[in-house]
């Protein structure tokens, strides 16, 4: 049953600023995992690293990432979701802005472990937080602007850091990634909100952990869904990373219009999520959205590597793909909700977000090689291949849903 405004207890703040708070985190957080790629162009001479190196730093922080979401995950649900946002936004501002102060490579290393650990925090804790105190019918909602504030966050990075690098210098623009962390931690410790006593599992809870077998939590449902969000991030890291490089060696455009069109696969993306939270809202078999969300994704990835197109038919095809691809976020939100236990959100999101960051870190090396080999084309092709094999996986994920 929803929670009625007259249940829910005096401190209980309401469904708009829990919202707004953990979506504020989620903003911070991509903002983060944007923060190294967008100022590549101007790290090799700050640290004195070559480009490979400094990819080597980025992959530091998608493994920390990795290794820390289920034992996070775990702690979410003992300690609370707030506290271990607030820890997370104040360790990732604090790993960020220490590079405006030191520029060796093995403080970079350093810095981008931390960050990578602050990371691990945001999945299971923002996610816990929402199905703890969101009430039933707005949940999908709930996920959609979740997601939709982090895809903002994302797309806002590289012109923010960008223009502060030109106007004021690489210093001031790693100061700038911290500072908004620790504005939003700022506002969760500070603004009105639940005491940690009230979000954290309840002592009865606590009772019947035992009945609660890891295999409850670790389940075939759970693994699925692993197995699926590794592979929507896998296609992430190719249209993201490597989809500017590819369309200007194979598709003849030049680096401002390939930059455009990645843009519109971000915002689109964004407004996507705000569309698939509707859905899910009303639609209860989650797993078909996500399919067919999926598909139409699927097909214009395979348009885009068919063949070349004029530009104005590259950015609208980008854009709509983005779309498409936003639309599946809350569903696919919705399909890990489902499968996890009472008051084990935390962790059943601790581990199917590992996903995320295995992606982070086989991704670049598939996609790399891909462009390395002169097939700028096969790109969107494996794109397509993973996204496809994801439309089996949220079919499977349904049916068994529906049959359980």
């Amino acid at each position: 049953m929803a929670t009625t405004a007259a249940e829910r207890p005096k401190h209980q703040p309401g469904f708009a600023t829990v919202l707004a708070q953990v979506s504020a985190a989620h903003a911070v957080s991509h903002f983060h995992i944007m923060t190294l790629p967008a100022l590549i162009p101007f790290l090799p001479d700050r640290f004195g690293l070559s480009f490979i190196e400094i990819g080597f730093a980025i992959t530091v922080f998608s493994l920390v990432s990795l290794l820390v979401h289920i034992p996070l995950g775990l702690m979410t649900d003992r300690l609370g979701p707030r506290p271990m946002l607030i820890a997370g936004l104040l360790l990732g501002s604090a790993s960020f802005a220490s590079l405006s102060l030191f520029q060796s490579q093995a403080w970079l290393l350093l810095a981008m472990a931390a960050a990578g650990l602050a990371n691990g925090v945001y999945h299971p804790a923002g996610y816990a937080l929402l199905a703890a105190q969101i009430e039933a019918g707005k949940v999908g909602r709930a996920f959609s602007i979740f997601t939709f504030v982090g895809f903002f966050g994302t797309a806002i990075t590289p012109p923010i850091l960008y223009w502060t690098v030109v106007k004021a210098g690489l210093d001031v623009a790693f100061l700038t990634a911290g500072g908004i962390g620790a504005v939003v931690a700022a506002a969760l410790l500070f603004g009105p909100g639940t005491n940690a006593a009230v979000e954290r599992t309840p002592p009865e809870t606590n009772a019947l952990a035992g009945a609660i077998s890891p295999r409850s939590v670790f389940n075939p449902a759970v693994g699925l869904l692993t197995i699926l969000f590794l592979l929507l991030s896998l296609s992430s890291v190719g249209i993201h990373n490597f989809s500017v490089s590819a369309l200007i060696a194979g598709y003849q455009l030049d680096i401002g219009t390939a930059n455009w069109a990645l843009t519109g696969f971000l915002f689109a993306s964004a407004f996507g999520v705000l569309a698939g939270g509707l859905l899910a809202d009303r639609f209860s078999r989650h797993g078909y959205v996500a399919t067919g969300a999926l598909l139409l994704t699927a097909l214009l990835t395979a348009a885009m590597a068919a063949t070349s197109y004029p530009a104005i038919v590259i950015c609208i095809i980008m854009a709509s793909a983005g779309f498409f691809f936003g639309v599946i976020a809350p569903s696919r939100d919705m399909l890990v909700r489902a499968a996890a236990p009472k008051n084990f959100e935390g962790r059943v999101f601790g581990v199917v977000s590992t996903g995320f960051n295995a992606g982070g870190v086989i991704g670049p090396i598939l996609f790399g090689a891909l462009l390395d080999r002169g097939q700028p084309h096969l790109v969107f092709a494996l794109v397509t291949l993973l996204i496809l094999i994801a439309v089996a996986l949220a079919f499977v994920q349904e049916f068994l849903r529906r049959t359980n």
